[in-house]
């Protein structure tokens, strides 16, 4: 058992390096580079001043280009392990999860980057965010009772109900601004 939570940590750390690299390529092919880089317990915040500066294409580009990676590097694990690879299906899964996580419309992950890009064009930033903290408190509450539900009947996986707390606290604490 302790094996296998390891593995599968191991795997999901994989999986958010191989995104965060998705959003740098990304920043590089647009000649957008990034400022600073920070890694936290609970984050990698990538800086870049000069985001304001790009076009919405571009900044939809590089926000939606780390789940992206995700996506086709799910297909490709999950095509070796078609292959009799059977060790390649956590890797493929982890790439699966975070790529559909990170797509969730909280202004702290991806999905919420987007929606944003895409609402304030339309509406005012203060009505785009409006609009958005709706959306993943809609998304998030549904979400942590599942999360409760996966607790109760695995007996040990508290991941999902983690997480959800942690989005929701940051959704209380405003620290999911545009960036």
């Amino acid at each position: 058992m302790i094996l296998n939570i390891f593995l599968g940590f191991l795997c999901c750390v994989m999986a958010v390096i191989i995104h965060e690299c998705g959003h740098l390529f990304a920043m590089l092919i647009c000649k957008s580079p990034p400022d600073k880089i920070k890694i936290s317990l609970f984050e990698i915040k990538i800086t870049n001043s000069s985001r304001q500066l790009n076009t919405t294409r571009q900044n939809i580009f590089i926000i939606f280009f780390g789940p992206l990676v995700n996506f086709i590097c799910f297909i490709l694990f999950y095509l070796l392990y078609l292959c009799n690879s059977e060790f390649l299906l956590p890797i493929a899964m982890a790439n699966l999860c975070t790529g559909l996580f990170n797509m969730l419309p909280v202004m702290s992950l991806d999905g919420g980057q987007l929606m944003y890009v895409i609402l304030s064009r339309k509406f005012s930033e203060k009505s785009a965010e409006r609009i958005i903290n709706i959306t993943a408190v809609i998304i998030l509450f549904p979400l942590t009772v599942l999360g409760f539900m996966v607790l109760l009947n695995s007996k040990y996986n508290f991941s999902l109900l983690f997480v959800c707390t942690y989005l929701i606290a940051s959704l209380l604490c405003k620290n999911n601004r545009y960036y």
